[in-house]
């Protein structure tokens, strides 16, 4: 079953995002006409995640039905069954069972996924952070790649989506989605002109009536700014970028933090639970104002967006922005 692209409105992802991509903002988002996301791992068990598969292909059978387009839904999955081999194996099977459209692996070798999906027709993109990884799963197969660049929320990588995506897109002409401090049309813009074919949104979407988190989680998207995300490995045992004001809720100093015991062994006091009780946020958590519904985001995404490609050619947007200052000074 190939992807059905053209029931996109706009070339952009709601992220996958443990706890915050709950069935319901799947379908949202897919009603609304971007990619719905959710980690395999969201429905705990697999026979919760065959619940899931299958409710998100009752919504399209309905959405079909009454004329409307769906986009595509993407499962989030660990690429390599050495990781969990059980556990990967499940997934995979249910995944196949309902022959998702999309699927985006991560850490370790993609190659099963990559085969397993082609079997039905799917589409394997590969998150990844640097250009090594890149040229590793480029070697693998995939069908494309996730750049995840600073700014990101969540786990995240150091690099300048301006030099990253260049030098990606120098030894790969797939399909490329960009991610990384991205929240509004002008963003999606941006990222279309530097080369990418999709973008990534999760902080725009964790602060949405439909997302799983809790409340306090979206208020404090709302409140805090860029300088409040702290980038950091000793929360959850990688590199992630997390909001101060939750990490200090937990007792924790941002400042001073303890050092992880191990790769994915954080060193943090009893009960505080990277995700649940310390928040993620990237840094365009400083563009987020208020907890719209995912329909109305994405109303409000189309408008920017294409209000950005109006715009005109940079001299004229300059001489746009110039004569503005002047007029205010």
């Amino acid at each position: 079953m190939s992807v059905r692209w053209q029931d996109l409105r706009l070339p952009v992802m709601a992220a996958p995002m443990f706890i915050v991509s709950n069935l319901d903002l799947v379908i949202a988002a897919c009603r609304a006409g971007v990619i719905g996301a959710f980690p395999s791992a969201n429905p705990r068990a697999p026979e919760t995640l065959d619940d899931w598969l299958g409710a998100i292909r009752a919504a399209e059978r309905d959405s079909v039905d009454r004329g409307e387009p769906f986009a595509p839904f993407c499962v989030n999955m660990l690429a390599s069954s050495a990781l969990d081999k059980d556990k990967r194996d499940r997934a995979l099977a249910t995944v196949a069972k309902h022959e998702a459209p999309l699927i985006l692996t991560n850490m370790g070798d993609p190659r099963e996924v990559v085969d397993a999906a082609h079997g039905w027709g799917g589409t394997v993109f590969h998150d990844v952070t640097t250009i090594r990884h890149a040229e590793k799963a480029i070697a693998a197969g995939v069908d494309g790649l996730m750049l995840v660049c600073a700014g990101a929320g969540g786990h995240a990588g150091k690099l300048s989506p301006f030099a990253f995506l260049p030098q990606v897109r120098r030894m790969f002409d797939g399909p490329i989605m960009l991610a990384g401090g991205i929240a509004d049309g002008n963003g999606i813009a941006a990222a279309l002109a530097l080369g990418a074919d999709l973008v990534v949104m999760g902080t725009r979407f964790i602060a949405t009536l439909e997302s799983g988190t809790v409340d306090d989680h979206k208020d404090m998207l709302v409140d805090a700014r860029s300088e409040d995300v702290v980038f950091t490995d000793a929360i959850a045992g990688l590199p992630a970028s997390f909001l101060a004001p939750s990490i200090a809720a937990n007792g924790l100093d941002p400042a001073d933090l303890p050092k992880p015991l191990a790769r994915h062994r954080p060193n943090l006091p009893a009960g505080v639970k990277p995700w649940k009780t310390v928040f993620s946020g990237g840094h365009s958590t400083g563009l987020i104002q208020d907890i719209p519904s995912v329909a109305d985001v994405v109303d409000r995404l189309v408008h920017e967006f294409d209000t950005a490609r109006e715009a005109g050619s940079w001299r004229n947007a300059l001489a746009a922005s110039v004569g503005r200052r002047v007029e205010q000074s």
